[in-house]
């Protein structure tokens, strides 16, 4: 748009997001119909409600914009002045919430399964992805604190302004609501089970107990307004988004489903227990979000005088008790509900401990010389990482299939090198490699599977299924050697570099300066999309369903890692980082896939003896290509460093 005359280019802007882009997503809603065979509400009243908040949210936004930032909702021309007036001073991105609010509430108005659960989370996720992958850091780099809002200032003493109370309950509780309303309506997942001990099916259900358990859902809504200080109000928003971010990925990965006990009400307050009970009752139960909340409560709340600690922790034990004296909860989802808010309480302490083994891995490298060859150990994480990829592609495919296996391992390994000649332009006596290349590769890999009567796209899954692990195990590598190394942190911990072989030490002027852990980023995201692709498998989704995710999924993570690495040779293209952009196309990608729908699904998996020889061997192959070189050679390709 650089080429273009201003008035022109902002034209060209508003058109795609505000008539291409909507169209396109109905498109995709329609293309997509008979990938998705979920129970959707079809309600004609809710979906316009819900559509219509979300309108008026979205251009309550842009007015803001207009009216205190000076400009227009364009991340290319963005408004000259930041913006934390009007809407913004409740909403932290009401444009992006409305937008997502609005296709919510098309799809229910027209009952598309496709629409509600698969359009609309990954609309929420490009935008989450927008969001920490570009705007976070542009509004640090122009405004500098200013970007910070002051509910998160966290002050010991301070007392929270109305407003800011107002803000964290519509940032943390509204998200809540309605990631968990999405949970509820999944119902049953496939193959589920419940987490009952034999002898919990004759508790019997006290029905008083239900005013302790009900009294939750109070107690959590006033807790912002409950806060005496600013500090305990950013602990309450800090840990319920971290707890969301804990648990919902396991609700949706845990084929668990806990129905309450069955009784016959006595009382009114039984009646009252007997009305929150529906159908959907079980979906979200381990662990107990129910325990989690009154947990992050009494933690918030129970910091002032003693007298105050005694109460609310009392009360935060007795609603413990109450999930399972009213049939509502089992005793392992209370357990893993108090197992949950632990981990969330220490989160900061296990992050900094996953820094420092970071760390420590990063300053592993070893050498050994035999002559002219040098093995490096970094390059045992590509052999275990190849490894564990091809046993599960091959065990993926039908028996016979060994050929298919190692084509796709072979131009794998053929494109990624290519990729990095060509793309990245490394020198012709290096060796790097380039995981889009590697994915490319694969996929025309698959070709042999259509001489063998294979369906490609079944292929093509297995790839998408191992592709998260081969991809997060091969992170601890780049860790090692010092690619995909993120930039200097500014607010957040991160991790030294420090051995002098590793790439930050010798090619940058980042050696001893902490910077973003971006492998750990990484890391983490695949093992997520890993852990996704592999229930996918599990509930016997079509193959271009399991393919489509992983692009989307791959690509929204990639697209937030690249905003926070350091290497200097990326290039910048229209404001975004090169890899930025592929990320962006793998996400289109995984989009147009998903409505190709072959009606082929995944098989399950099927270990074979065959399969572990066959990834043993391309493993120790994958280890000479990242791991052996011949440091003295002037040879194409000799050298890794």
């Amino acid at each position: 748009m650089a080429s273009l005359r201003p008035g022109a280019a902002k034209i060209l802007y508003g058109l795609l997001f505000a008539a291409a882009l909507p169209a396109a997503l109905v498109a995709w809603a329609f293309a997509s119909r008979n990938a998705i065979r979920i129970a959707t509400p079809h309600s004609i009243p809710c979906g316009i409600a819900l559509a219509a908040t979300g309108a008026a949210i979205m251009l309550t936004g842009m007015l803001s914009l207009r009216i205190y930032g000076g400009g227009l909702p364009m991340n290319a021309f963005p408004p000259p002045r930041f913006v934390g007036k009007g809407v913004y001073g409740l909403i932290p991105h009401p444009i992006y919430g409305g937008f997502v609010m609005m296709c919510g509430g098309v799809a229910i108005l027209f009952g598309s399964a496709s629409g509600l659960w698969l359009v609309t989370p990954s609309v929420a996720l490009a935008c989450a992805a927008l969001v920490l992958g570009y705007e976070m850091p542009d509004l640090r780099q122009r405004f500098g604190a200013q970007a910070s809002s002051p509910c998160w200032a966290g002050r010991a003493f301070a007392r929270p302004s109305m407003l800011c109370r107002v803000r964290i309950s519509i940032t943390v509780l509204l998200p809540w609501l309605a990631a968990y309303g999405m949970i509820w309506l999944l119902g049953r997942p496939v193959s589920a089970v419940a987490t009952y001990f034999p002898m919990e099916r004759n508790f019997p259900v006290i029905e008083w107990t239900e005013l302790i358990y009900a009294s939750t859902y109070l107690a959590v809504l006033l807790t912002p307004f409950l806060v005496q200080t600013e500090d305990g109000l950013r602990r309450f928003a800090v840990r319920g988004l971290t707890a969301m971010a804990l648990i919902f990925p396991l609700y949706l990965l845990l084929p668990i489903f806990v129905p309450p006990r069955s009784f016959q009400p006595a009382t009114a307050i039984g009646n009252l227990l007997l009305w929150e009970r529906t159908p959907y009752s079980g979906a979200g139960a381990f662990p107990s979000f129910h325990i989690v909340w009154a947990l992050i409560a009494a933690s918030v709340l129970g910091r002032g005088r003693v007298w105050q600690r005694i109460f609310w922790w009392t009360w935060a034990a007795l609603v413990a008790v109450s999930c399972v004296t009213t049939g509502m909860h089992s005793v392992l989802d209370v357990l893993a509900g108090v197992a949950a808010f632990v981990l969330v309480v220490e989160m900061g302490r296990v992050w900094t401990a996953i820094l420092r083994c970071a760390e420590w891995i990063a300053d592993s490298w070893q050498e050994r010389r035999f002559g002219p060859v040098r093995i490096i150990n970094h390059g045992g994480y590509a052999a275990v990482a190849t490894f564990v990829g091809l046993v599960l592609i091959d065990a993926l495919l039908p028996a016979g299939c060994e050929l298919v296996t190692a084509s796709i391992f072979l131009c794998a390994i053929v494109g990624a090198a290519l990729w990095a000649q060509w793309v990245e332009g490394s020198p012709i006596l290096l060796r790097p490699l380039g995981f889009y290349g590697g994915m490319i590769g694969a996929i025309l890999g698959v070709i042999p599977a259509a001489f063998l009567g294979i369906s490609p796209w079944k292929a093509l899954a297995a790839i998408c299924v191992a592709a998260p692990w081969i991809q997060g195990i091969g992170r601890l590598r780049c860790l090692v050697q010092g690619c995909c190394h993120g930039r200097a942190v500014e607010i957040v911990e991160g991790i030294v570099y420090s051995h002098p072989r590793s790439r930050v030490c010798r090619l940058t002027q980042l050696k001893g300066v902490r910077v973003h852990a971006t492998p750990v980023y990484s890391i983490l995201w695949n093992v997520l999309t890993g852990l996704m692709e592999l229930r996918l498998v599990t509930m016997h989704c079509s193959s271009t369903l399991i393919a489509g995710i992983y692009l989307l999924l791959s690509g929204s993570g990639r697209f937030v890692e690249e905003a926070y690495r350091g290497e200097p040779q990326t290039k910048i293209v229209c404001g975004l980082r090169f890899y930025q952009w592929t990320a962006i196309l793998s996400v289109v990608s995984g989009a147009v896939v998903t409505t190709i729908g072959t009606g082929a699904t995944a098989q399950g998996f099927q270990f074979r003896f065959s399969t572990v020889l066959l990834a043993t061997g391309c493993g120790m192959i994958a280890w000479f290509v990242t791991g052996i070189d011949f440091p003295e050679s002037s040879r194409r390709f000799a050298r890794l460093t």
